[in-house]
């Protein structure tokens, strides 16, 4: 079993939105954050805090990505040329367990994870149980064959609350998804606004 730190649906209410688009995510119901001080008048958050908010957003996101993993991730954002929001996001999204997601091979960032940690993934042939690896462009990433009648792969892909997006070309029939090209924040489906750019600031105190 993957390690959980806490469950997902409260980074939703911390954070005040649904930030992956689910509709069974209780901030569709309650707004407030949870435990018994949830309900609190919010006060204005300091540039600082808006910073973390929104770092921990987006490692939110991304299944609740460890401090340290994220931490190294922006660092190799910072060493390549270009944008390092973007170039952050482009990581993010190179993330094996992403593009299980993306795919539609399971429903969940988390869920993605644990599919990859139990081996039922293989990329270019080989099987991979390692949710941080890195895929490359043109890399093909499938089901492997015994998994792939597997209940909640076959519910995943009928989810109609998300599409795949266009920098992964996925055939559903054979399991397969090929990782076509790395994304801009723009290319990036994301059902809340993330601010990478804020991210930076805050690594760059």
């Amino acid at each position: 079993m993957t390690k959980r730190s806490e469950a997902k649906y409260k980074i939703d209410r911390r954070m005040g939105q649904n930030i992956w688009g689910r509709p069974k995510s209780p901030v569709n119901r309650r707004e407030y954050g949870p435990g018994q001080h949830g309900q609190r008048r919010k006060g204005k958050l300091s540039d600082f805090g808006v910073q973390l908010r929104a770092k921990q957003k987006l490692k939110g996101y991304y299944a609740n990505v460890s401090e340290r993993q994220f931490h190294g991730i922006y660092v190799e954002a910072s060493r390549l040329k270009g944008d390092t929001g973007e170039n952050l996001i482009g990581l993010l999204e190179r993330r094996l367990d992403t593009v299980v997601f993306r795919a539609k091979f399971v429903s969940t960032m988390f869920a993605a994870r644990q599919f990859i940690n139990h081996g039922h993934v293989k990329v270019n042939g080989r099987r991979v149980n390692i949710s941080s690896f890195m895929v490359k462009v043109g890399d093909v990433i499938e089901v492997k064959e015994a998994s792939k009648q597997l209940a909640v792969v076959l519910e995943a892909t009928q989810l109609n609350e998300r599409d795949v997006p266009d920098f992964i070309e996925v055939d559903h029939s054979k399991m397969t998804a090929k990782f076509t090209r790395i994304p801009h924040l723009s290319d990036v489906p994301f059902a809340v606004q993330m601010e990478p750019h804020l991210i930076v600031e805050f690594y760059s105190r």
